[in-house]
């Protein structure tokens, strides 16, 4: 593979920005990668891993000459470490992130970058329930889909950032701001917060059951806790960024619940019988298109889980 960036920086080095080090090195993407991250001990544990060619204490020098520069921070995070490096961001330089917004990502980002960078919010849509510098690996975008919003951005930088992602191994779709918080509000922000919100129900059942609830768990509670571990600190910040779409999504779902309560309170078979089936065709598709597997406990055994 062609190298497409000779210098990358990735400001935040989590699970996503440490498996795009590792996916960049598979393929030899990237000349030289450059990683950096607030806090000291995951500097110091990204030295060790060594998936990046340098680690460096701040935002600042990590950019130093990159020409691509991906914030990998918290949603609520980006605005203040765009107006760090903004002022210092080498001609021609493209930006992008992986936050799971992408209008408020837009709202706090784009003010602080001159007009002589290229700014192209991105979102892959891959990850698991781990966080942190350990839980990167370079199979992670194998065959996900990468969301790019080039905002007006030209067309050859947003080329360039798409030969990256696939390079990856990604997928990739070009999507209007509003649209991708609206559509990711159905299919991560409000799955996520019902997870969350399902775990903390038992978690207060557990403590009149002598924690019953928790030992006898079935897959399908075991689905939401492994939902519901994902990092808090960004959870938070999505939900408060995407709140309108969450809300909109909430409702109709909270419509639907009710819906399907009534059913079950008047014993009508027929209308839960039919709303099953329907749903079972979505998840079908989801099979067919290639973004999960049918095999026992969704694939997960021996993965990286």
């Amino acid at each position: 593979m062609t190298v497409l960036y000779n210098r990358v920086a990735l400001i935040g080095l989590g699970l996503i920005a440490s498996s795009m080090a590792h996916a960049m090195r598979r393929a030899g993407l990237a000349g030289e990668i450059v990683g950096t991250a607030r806090s000291a001990e995951t500097r110091e544990i990204a030295r060790d891993l060594g998936f990046c060619d340098r680690i460096v204490d701040t935002a600042r020098d990590a950019i130093d000459g990159a020409d691509l520069v991906v914030l990998a921070v918290p949603v609520g995070a980006m605005g203040a470490v765009a107006s760090e490096i903004g002022p210092h961001l080498q001609p021609g330089a493209t930006v992008t992130d992986v936050g799971s917004v992408k209008r408020a990502v837009i709202e706090a980002v784009a003010p602080h970058l001159p007009d002589h960078v290229h700014f192209i919010p991105g979102h892959p849509l891959a990850g698991t329930e781990h966080s942190g510098p350990r839980s990167g690996f370079a199979e992670l975008f194998d065959n996900r889909w990468c969301i790019l919003v080039p905002n007006g951005t030209d067309t050859p930088a947003t080329e360039r950032l798409i030969a990256l992602w696939k390079g990856m191994g990604s997928n990739v779709e070009v999507m209007d701001a509003d649209h991708h918080d609206l559509v990711l509000s159905v299919t991560s922000h409000t799955p996520h917060l019902i997870a969350y919100t399902m775990v903390g129900v038992a978690d207060d059942l557990s403590r009149v059951t002598d924690s019953e609830v928790i030992k006898y768990s079935a897959a399908g509670f075991r689905d939401f806790t492994r939902i519901a571990a994902s990092d808090p600190t960004m959870w938070r910040d999505v939900f408060l960024a995407n709140k309108d779409a969450t809300l909109e999504i909430l409702g109709r779902f909270t419509e639907e619940l009710f819906a399907l309560q009534r059913a079950i309170r008047t014993g009508d078979g027929e209308v839960l019988f039919d709303y099953f089936t329907r749903t079972r065709a979505i998840r079908r598709g989801i099979i067919e298109a290639g973004q999960d597997t049918d095999a026992p406990d969704f694939g997960r055994i021996g993965k990286h889980d």
